[in-house]
């Protein structure tokens, strides 16, 4: 497994912010594997490590643009053809693996047409094409803070599956 070290000033500075506590812990594990996320580097890191970079992907992409622009933008694959659903019901946020079960046989009907390359205007149309991705999307829009701060506070739990903090200043 690759090693992963945050300096403990690094996490003191973003107490009390949960999204900078846990950029700093994505952060740090795409360092650790030189910034690519890909068959090779996945299997140099552990099942926290992978769950936290899945998050924070599948964070960005809805927030942005639903599951569609996820889907899109080709990380259907990694959210939904590997355990990332289990992992979030093992963290205890049990609504979130319930979405992303829910989204996954969407995915698997739809994603050859969703991650075609298309034009801006093709893109924004699948959002009219695609209405049962809709309310999925709202659901992660409403939970998103309420899920952001179950994952920081399950890092905080569990510091030694993500990285090892260094004390040394």
């Amino acid at each position: 497994m690759e090693e992963v070290v945050i300096k403990d000033s690094r996490l003191r500075t973003a107490a009390g912010n949960m999204d900078s506590f846990i950029k700093i812990f994505v952060d740090a594990i795409y360092e650790s594997v030189g910034g690519n996320l890909t068959s090779e580097t996945m299997a140099r890191l552990n099942a926290d490590q992978l769950t936290l970079l899945a998050y924070d992907i599948l964070q960005s992409e809805v927030m942005d643009g639903g599951f569609i622009q996820l889907i899109h933008n080709g990380y259907g694959g990694f959210i939904f053809m590997n355990p990332v659903a289990k992992m979030f019901k093992f963290w205890g946020l049990r609504d979130l693996a319930r979405i992303v079960y829910d989204v996954h046989p969407l995915y698997k009907k739809y994603h050859e047409e969703i991650e075609r390359d298309c034009t801006d205007e093709e893109f924004m149309a699948m959002f009219e094409h695609f209405p049962e991705f809709d309310d999925f999307d709202d659901e992660f829009v409403e939970n998103e803070e309420e899920w952001t701060a179950a994952v920081a506070h399950y890092v905080d739990g569990h510091l030694d599956c993500f990285a090892r903090i260094d004390k040394n200043e």
